[in-house]
Parts: C-alpha cells; sequence; structure tokens
C-alpha cells in the first residue's frame, strides 16, 4: 500500500471513529425515560396538556415521558433548570407565553436568556382568552364596548388576575389598538375577580375559555369576542375582536423547549413524534376541553413566533409602563 493510500485510508477509519457514536446514539435514541418539566403546579391548564401530550408522545418515540411539575417564580424555576441540563433529549421543557415571551421582557434579573439558553422544539399549541362583560353592560358588541368606552374615559374598568399577567398584557393590547383609557384592577386570580364582573363592578375581563366559556353558557355573562386571529372552533359563534381591530391577537402559546446545544437529529426526533401526537384525535378532542388548539410544525417556525411575541408584549410593557409591582 501506498504512503498516501496509506493515510487516506487511517483518516477514513478516524472519521468514522468519530461519528459513529453520533450517528449511532441517534438511531439508539430514547435509552431511558425522558422528563418533561412542567414549571408550573399540578391541576393547570399547562399541567393537563402536559400529561395529554406526554402519553402520546410516549407511544411515539417507544419510551416513558415523565410529568414533573417544578412550580414557582412564574415558571422561572422550572425553567431554569431545563436550561441548565445535559442536553441529550433527556430533559425537556413545556414552555409558555409567560416563560419565554412574557417574563423575561418584566424581569430582567431572570437567572436565564430565553433565546440563548434554549433548543427550540416546536409549538404545540394555543389558548385564546375570550372578552366577557356583564349582562348589565349596554354592549353586545365589540364595537359597540369601544364606543362606550370612549364616551366614558377612565369610568370603566378591567379586571386581571395581576400585573403583568397575559390577563393584563392583553387588555392593554386592546386598549392600545382601540385608543381607550380604561382603568385596570389586579386580582389573585380570576376567579377572584368573576363575582364582581358578573354583579357589575368590574367593566370588562379578558379570560381565558375554560373558565369564561362556562359563565356564558350558563347565562352569567356575556361574550363579545375571542382573541384569536380569526374565528375558533373552540368558541362556535363568538367573532374575532380583530373583526373590529384589524391585526389584534392575544394567545397563551405552548412549547417544547431543550437545553442550549440540542442537537439537531435530536430535535427532530421530538418535533415529529410531537407533530404526530397532535394529530392523534384523542388528543386534539382532551385539548378541546380544555380550550387550546394543537398547532405543531417546524423548530424554525417555533423560534419565529416566540421572537415576534417577545416582540410585541415587549413594545406593550414598554409603552405601558407595566411592572411586576
Amino acid at each position: 500500500m501506498k504512503k498516501n493510500d496509506f493515510r487516506s485510508v487511517l483518516w477514513t477509519c478516524l472519521a468514522f471513529c468519530f461519528l459513529a457514536p453520533v450517528g449511532v446514539q441517534a438511531q439508539t435514541y430514547p435509552q431511558k425515560p425522558i422528563r418533561l418539566i412542567v414549571p408550573f403546579p399540578a391541576g393547570g391548564a399547562t399541567d393537563i396538556f402536559a400529561r395529554t401530550l406526554s402519553q402520546k408522545l410516549a407511544e411515539k418515540l417507544g419510551t416513558a415521558v415523565v410529568v414533573d411539575n417544578k412550580p414557582g417564580a412564574g415558571g422561572t424555576l422550572g425553567s431554569d433548570m431545563v436550561a441548565k441540563a445535559q442536553p441529550d433529549g433527556y430533559t425537556l421543557l413545556l414552555a409558555t407565553s409567560s416563560t419565554h415571551s412574557i417574563g423575561p421582557n418584566l424581569n430582567p434579573k431572570m437567572p436565564y436568556d430565553a433565546v440563548r439558553d434554549f433548543t427550540p422544539i416546536g409549538q404545540v399549541g394555543n389558548a385564546p382568552s375570550i372578552m366577557l362583560v356583564p349582562n348589565s353592560s349596554p354592549a353586545h358588541t365589540v364595537q359597540e364596548w369601544i364606543d362606550y368606552a370612549r364616551k366614558n374615559p377612565g369610568r370603566l374598568n378591567y379586571a386581571s388576575s395581576g400585573n403583568g399577567t397575559i390577563v393584563q398584557l392583553t387588555a392593554e393590547l386592546f386598549k392600545a389598538q382601540a385608543g381607550l383609557f380604561v382603568v385596570h384592577i389586579p386580582y389573585k386570580g380570576t376567579a377572584l375577580a368573576m363575582p364582581d364582573l358578573i354583579s357589575g363592578k368590574v367593566d370588562v375581563l379578558f379570560d381565558s375559555l375554560p373558565t369564561g366559556l362556562p359563565q356564558v353558557r350558563d347565562g352569567r355573562l356575556r361574550a363579545l369576542g375571542v382573541t384569536t386571529a380569526q374565528r375558533t372552533p373552540l368558541a362556535p359563534g363568538i367573532p374575532a375582536i380583530s373583526d373590529v381591530l384589524p391585526g389584534y391577537e392575544s394567545t397563551t402559546w405552548f412549547g417544547l423547549f431543550g437545553p442550549q446545544g440540542l442537537r439537531t437529529e435530536l430535535v427532530s426526533r421530538i418535533n415529529l413524534a410531537a407533530n404526530q401526537s397532535l394529530k392523534d384525535p384523542e388528543v386534539a378532542d382532551k385539548l378541546q376541553k380544555i380550550g387550546i388548539e394543537g398547532i405543531g410544525g417546524t423548530p424554525a417556525q417555533f423560534a419565529a413566533m416566540v421572537a415576534s411575541e417577545s416582540a410585541k408584549w415587549k413594545k406593550i410593557i414598554n409603552e405601558r409602563k407595566i411592572t411586576l409591582d
């Protein structure tokens, strides 16, 4: 064998030795259970979503997907655990608008960088809100409510689940686009605001579908619109607010992230399994019952959506001088 031929064979062998483990690991993944971190308490919408998705995800990946609730600091605690985990595909995060679009713009002291410290895998869901008013309200449409508020600047109020929450931001986005002056009344959760809304002490609330829609169906409140870009089958018969305010949209998104450095082949494997799971009729039915629409898509589409949402909420937070205090 000539000297140059020997060197060629040697380099080929070395390359195979270095690259083979990567290919083998991709083919054999997963070899143990996957931990899906939910940075919110058990029993909430994010937790229910995670448990619904994890069952089908486990079937598609061929291993157990264990939901692990790590609540604290508005989702920051659990998210930070994933940011600092090994990027081996065995620790994933079910993130939301709060952890990656809103929180980073409200809290400059967050222990993680929402972009740099994570690998986007895919969006898995959207949860719209619903604009609710008391039955005593003179407004029966979104346009009528806007006209009513314009005639009564500073005399109407809206409730939220607290400063800096998606509920407040949804209302502030509405105010900004409609050019309204409406007073904010923060509560410790929309459930506590509901009695005051029903009695007419509160003029409007942008609540989640699972808790707001039953109040409408039972005749205790009136629904004026949903916060999706178009009408949604999750709330049939209720118009989109964007019909009156073009471009208006506010939803809570859900998405899967891995730690920074998660390899492309593992991202693709998990993304495919998630997309397949979301198309399952049983999963879609369960999600619809909790007011969430399964989305799906590519990692690139997910990353672009998160960036767009972050920019939108940053603008509202800065312009409306919203803080956590």
